[in-house]
């Protein structure tokens, strides 16, 4: 019974390696085919029907491709989907989103400072907030907006920016990043899922009837799959910034996401026009580094709870279950004596300006409601405090782990 956690750790350690993998392989098939879009050349001979081609050479063996502007006379027998990679992205990052932000809710995903929400409340506006961009920008599309992509981007910006702004106001900055991440995705794979598969099949079964395909259909898919292109590089970010506090552990989180997401659009921009012409437009970098530095700044910007602060906010009821339990003044001290120097407000050691994840161990309800992760980082693994900053007495680790059985075994 004790071990359900390694056993539950092991599981979300599964499910977030199956998330990245089946995203480098729908990132990477993406910017192949954006890339390889641009780059299609004319010739003299190509065949009817097709507007580019392009030769390429990898693995020892040389590439011919052509690009049908609508589709080819007659229908190849084997035809590959690029699909999967999208659906399984998305199928796994809302599992993984399901094992640690609502099963671990509680530490996790809401933060009383901002909004009084019991965890059932938090998982409903996390789970049907992230439908709304999808509509709204799925309306867009459809509308006369379809047809001036540039304005269309640029309301699609003030969307998420909106909503980067409120997922701040009720979830931990962690979270919030993460969720606004969630949120972009949700978009990327409805397009792929709503629009540009079922435009597909639509050529593909007017070809097989003996139909001309309406060239339309590939127009739409078109501009969703270049929409998806210029937000791969934000949402990786978001992805990847619950391991940094810099990025989501000050007031200003939800501007530094919102800018994140003009440096995907720049970088993309110096990337697609390079495929297409050859060079792309240096002053794309200026402005990136620009930015990035001007993220940095606020980045820099220290958290507004002070430790008097922490220790009168009231625990949660998951923090009282183990502040109660036998052994907690013991487990206290040794959390206090070999983590709390990193992980404070304020840290003491040399050279660190933030705590590690952004996890702070210095109040009796910080060391309480970060009991699990304690109990895996510490108890059971000596993966914390780092070996080479500290050794931690196994007595140490075992006051821990009989800490955290004993809460367990008595709720």
């Amino acid at each position: 019974m004790y071990d359900f956690a390694v056993i539950w750790d092991w599981i979300a350690f599964s499910v977030r390696w199956l998330h990245v993998i089946t995203a480098m392989a729908w990132i990477g098939a993406s910017f192949f085919f954006i890339a390889l879009d641009l780059g299609l050349k004319k010739a003299a001979d190509m065949p009817q029907g097709v507007s580019g081609e392009e030769w390429q050479v990898h693995g020892g063996g040389f590439y011919h491709i052509q690009k049908y502007m609508v589709a080819p006379d007659n229908m190849p027998a084997h035809l590959i989907w690029h699909k999967w990679q999208s659906y399984i992205t998305w199928v796994s990052g809302a599992a993984l989103l399901m094992i640690v932000y609502w099963v671990g809710g509680e530490l996790f995903l809401l933060d009383p400072t901002k909004a009084d929400l019991t965890l059932w409340q938090g998982i409903v506006i996390s789970g049907g907030s992230l439908t709304i961009g999808w509509l709204a920008y799925d309306a867009m599309c459809k509308s006369r907006l379809g047809e001036r992509p540039t304005l269309l981007m640029l309301l699609l910006f003030v969307i998420l920016v909106v909503m980067s702004w409120g997922y701040n106001q009720i979830f931990t900055g962690r979270a919030a990043l993460l969720h606004l991440g969630a949120f972009t995705a949700t978009i990327m794979t409805a397009n792929v899922f709503f629009q540009i598969m079922p435009n597909q099949r639509i050529v593909v079964a007017d070809l097989k009837a003996g139909r001309t395909p309406d060239a339309k259909y590939g127009k739409i898919a078109k501009l969703r799959s270049t929409h998806n292109n210029y937000l791969t590089l934000p949402v990786v970010f978001l992805m990847l910034s619950n391991h940094y506090p810099l990025a989501f552990g000050t007031p200003y989180a939800w501007i530094i996401a919102s800018l994140i997401f003009l440096t995907g659009v720049t970088i993309r921009h110096y990337f697609n026009t390079m495929h297409a012409t050859g060079s792309g437009p240096h002053w794309t970098w200026g402005v990136t580094v620009m930015l990035m530095i001007l993220i940095a700044w606020l980045s820099s910007v220290r958290p507004t709870e002070t430790y008097e602060q922490a220790e009168a906010r009231p625990m949660t009821a998951q923090a009282q279950r183990y502040a109660a339990a036998d052994g907690f003044d013991a487990a206290y001290n040794t959390v206090i004596g070999n983590c709390s120097m990193c992980h404070a407000r304020e840290p003491v050691w040399a050279g660190m300006q933030w705590a590690p994840n952004g996890v702070y161990l210095e109040t009796p309800g910080d060391v309480a409601q970060h009991a699990g992760q304690i109990y895996l980082q510490a108890g059971i693994s000596h993966a914390m405090p780092p070996p080479n900053a500290l050794q931690m007495d196994p007595a140490a680790r075992e006051t821990l782990v009989a800490w955290v059985r004993a809460a367990r075994a008595g709720s």
